[in-house]
């Protein structure tokens, strides 16, 4: 229950002013941060009258609070998500576990350049955008940079880079390039981006047909792969407006302490994306709404307008572009499909997450009772090595049962280590990292093993002065789930047909799984490793170029230094013949 004689003392002082307040459990830690026109009367229905089972688990949970007052209902929305963004509190809505789309940004001025971005706020520079996933980002950014000779180097180095040998650069490093150039480069290209790609097909297909007639049919393939690319980067969907404005169309639907928000993107008047966020709801739906949007366009750009159901805050106020509450006609239509669409995908998914949120809850409160404490968060280590060679260690993070990724990290290691000196070596570099950054620490800390591994991460965190609950998961011979050993080595009694023992064994294989990929990810690395990466001068893209145009790396050998040159600068050929002639003898 919520600890009002802490409480009840604040609540007496709150003003009848604007501000945002924050909601504490036991351990001093923020669990939900909101905001209000008037803090006293909206602090306060917390705590009097009948809430769903949502708010009343939320209320049960504060034990303090504290507020802070604004000059206006407009400043505690900013200062909110800020708030949000900052402590990202267990039971606030969250836009979709803080992920933002990609972009590609064409940067502005002399030697522009094109890269895939998920800052979006730079004014210096051309974006287009949100893409649908990286993928397709990259795709597009890749292809255009086979189209136009744009600048590939971050910074401008002092000589010709090979790019510019390739023909993929004008070497703005070397040359005054003609402004004009880029411009005209620039201009193409953000035609491109809008969908407009007539023009550049229209050159491709005459280039084409010029190498077919004079019996160049390897350079007219290779023209018609980058034709049949831009018809596949660029692929049409069905136009839903016609005045080819950037749209963004949200809705909400709420059900059984369930808020299903969907987000439709419209860019040059083409659906481009959906995306639903299914959420628990602790809270007013449309504050939760609310904030759901302003979080979203806290990491993503603004289109020129957004669609929205009535709200009772007028959000033009915070976000600067054109917001429209429509009421009749197309506009309302889209969003009336919108929420149809909530309310689809609300029914259609509902089901599978309030198993899943229920059975993760349940496995909580078993865990927190087999350990006689409130237990939130969860710490995992795994390692994975071959006779001590890309020795690699993992960590994983559950908070509420839930895989917080943006918290998972990976560890190299030192190699031909045993793996009890690989645990301390990750555990203290763990927490030295957040005793350091003034981080929370977890509740638990699992480690791969029993009384040993425990007796050897206790030593490391001793002496750092750290004091977390700490827990053995055992395996049995088939590296499978088997049981939980305490810091004294006791097995805790776990039904094996229970939430908890099921969410083990899913943490478990979580941390094992990203164990595994990280090593074979450094064991695939070292075998691709060639002996061409010896020769200075020689990188990953003058590496894959020499390859690609000599076929293998012995016709490379056998290469006199006018053939290398058609590939790599004078310098690196000479390298080339110097590394080989020695190898020879």
């Amino acid at each position: 229950m919520a600890n009002m004689a802490k409480i009840q003392p604040k609540l007496d002082l709150l003003p009848a002013k604007p501000g945002c307040y924050l909601m504490k459990d036991v351990n001093g830690t923020i669990i939900y941060v909101g905001k209000a026109k008037k803090l006293c009367n909206r602090v306060k229905s917390y705590f009097h009258g009948v809430h769903n089972f949502k708010t009343t688990k939320l209320v049960e949970n504060i034990d303090d609070l504290e507020y802070i007052i604004c000059d206006s209902e407009k400043e505690a929305l900013i200062m909110e998500i800020n708030l949000i963004k900052k402590h990202t509190p267990r039971f606030n809505i969250m836009f979709m576990d803080d992920k933002s789309y990609p972009y590609i940004r064409l940067t502005k001025g002399p030697a522009p350049t094109l890269s895939v971005v998920r800052n979006c706020k730079d004014k210096n520079s051309y974006l287009f955008g949100p893409f649908p996933n990286a993928r397709a980002a990259h795709q597009t950014k890749d292809l255009l940079n086979k189209l136009y000779p744009l600048r590939k180097c971050r910074h401008l180095p002092k000589k010709a880079c090979l790019y510019y040998h390739l023909h993929q650069c004008l070497a703005p490093c070397i040359k005054d390039i003609d402004p004009k150039i880029y411009e005209d480069m620039a201009k193409k290209i953000r035609k491109f981006l809008k969908g407009d790609t007539k023009e550049v097909i229209d050159e491709l297909t005459k280039k084409m047909e010029k190498f077919s007639e004079n019996l160049e049919f390897e350079q007219a393939q290779e023209i018609k792969e980058l034709i049949d690319s831009i018809n596949y980067v660029v692929s049409k969907q069905n136009v839903m407006f016609k005045d080819q404005k950037d749209r963004d169309i949200f809705n909400y639907y709420v059900d059984k302490d369930y808020i299903s928000i969907q987000c439709l993107l419209i860019r040059d008047g083409q659906i481009i994306n959906r995306d639903l966020s299914l959420s628990p709801l602790y809270d007013d739906p449309e504050e939760s709404f609310i904030s759901f949007i302003l979080q979203y366009y806290n990491e993503n750009s603004l289109p020129s307008e957004i669609l929205l159901p009535s709200l009772k805050t007028d959000l033009s106020e915070v976000l600067d572009t054109k917001i429209v509450y429509p009421k009749a006609g197309e506009k309302a239509k889209a969003l009336e499909m919108v929420y149809k669409n909530a309310k689809l995908a609300h029914h259609n998914q509902f089901e599978s997450a309030y198993r899943k949120e229920g059975s993760n809850e349940m496995a909580m409160r078993q865990l927190s009772k087999l350990l006689h404490k409130e237990i939130h968060t969860v710490e995992l280590y795994d390692n994975s090595h071959i006779n001590g060679a890309f020795n690699v260690s993992a960590l994983v993070v559950y908070k509420d049962g839930k895989p917080s990724k943006k918290d998972y990290r990976l560890y190299k290691l030192d190699e031909y280590r045993s793996d009890m000196d690989s645990m301390k070596e990750v555990v203290y570099r763990r927490y030295v990292r957040l005793l350091k950054e003034h981080k929370p620490f977890n509740d638990l800390l699992i480690v791969d093993g029993g009384k040993l591994q425990i007796d050897a991460v206790k030593q490391v965190l001793d002496a750092l002065d750290v004091h977390i609950t700490l827990c053995g998961l055992v395996k049995d011979d088939k590296h499978n789930t088997n049981r939980l050993v305490d810091e004294q080595g006791n097995e805790l009694l776990i039904d094996k047909n229970s939430s908890l023992f099921f969410l083990l064994t899913q943490m478990q294989d979580e941390v094992h799984r990203r164990a595994i990929s990280y090593h074979q990810k450094l064991r695939l690395k070292a075998q691709t490793k060639s002996i061409l990466d010896e020769i200075n001068g020689l990188g990953k893209v003058r590496k894959k170029a020499l390859l690609k145009h000599f076929g293998s790396l012995k016709k490379i050998k056998e290469a006199n230094k006018e053939a290398l040159m058609e590939v790599v600068p004078e310098k690196v050929a000479e390298n080339i013949l110097e590394f080989f002639k020695k190898q020879k003898d």
